[in-house]
């Protein structure tokens, strides 16, 4: 069942075998990864696309250690001139390509049991939203003139309002004329109050307040 259905050389059997068992599995973690989470069709395309690709590129350069390196080549290009995604977005392309690596080396049983063991460990995760952020928890970008100091500026707010609060980030903004402060804060209540709102803007000049949850691909 482990064992290479590719012998000494590829033959037409070998290759259909390969080819189909990654179309099927390229399919099948196009549905996992996509299952109850947003996303595009082009991102559902490429990640059932991208083993049987693989796999043939795989197929070609056995035993070719040049063409090996011509291949890395392209994909470390790839990689390069490719927008950054989420965690989980570069987590599902790796899954991908290890499942066309396994099929294009001929190993369609250990490309299977993979499949589905992580599959369902990751299903397991998904159902359980392991890791996520309590509904509470929330992240606050405040914008204040370069004429503030930041330092304590917000604690007593952040005392009638929240449960915990924590700066993580300062960056200046408008050439240096404004501060930009990011901080992860927990409510005292599921919903934000208009009025922290409002007690906010009273402090940094009524200007720029964004407040919600993180995102994934700023986690990264």
């Amino acid at each position: 069942m482990f064992e290479s259905v590719i012998g000494s050389e590829i033959t037409l059997l070998s290759f259909i075998i390969c080819l189909m068992s990654s179309i099927v599995l390229g399919l099948l973690s196009a549905l996992v990864f996509t299952r109850g989470h947003s996303h595009s069709s082009s991102w559902a395309q490429s990640l059932a696309l991208l083993p049987p690709v693989v796999t043939l590129v795989i197929m070609m350069v056995n035993g070719n250690i040049g063409a090996g390196l011509a291949v890395a080549g392209t994909f470390a290009l790839v990689r390069f001139r490719s927008a950054p995604g989420s965690a989980r977005e570069i987590t599902a392309l790796f899954f991908t390509v290890a499942v066309g690596l396994s099929c294009g080396m001929g190993y369609v049983g250990i490309a299977a049991v993979f499949f589905v063991i992580v599959s369902a460990f990751a299903l397991l995760l998904s159902g359980f939203h392991f890791g996520e952020a309590g509904s509470a928890q929330r992240q606050l970008k405040i914008t204040i003139p370069e004429n503030l100091d930041y330092d304590g500026l917000f604690d007593d707010l952040f005392r009638q309002y929240t449960r915990s609060h924590e700066l993580v980030k300062v960056r200046t903004t408008n050439m240096g004329t404004l501060y930009e402060l990011t901080y992860m804060i927990e409510l005292k209540e599921d919903k934000l109050s208009k009025q922290f709102i409002d007690d906010i803007r009273c402090r940094n000049g009524n200007l720029n307040i964004i407040c919600g949850k993180e995102m994934d691909n700023e986690s990264l």
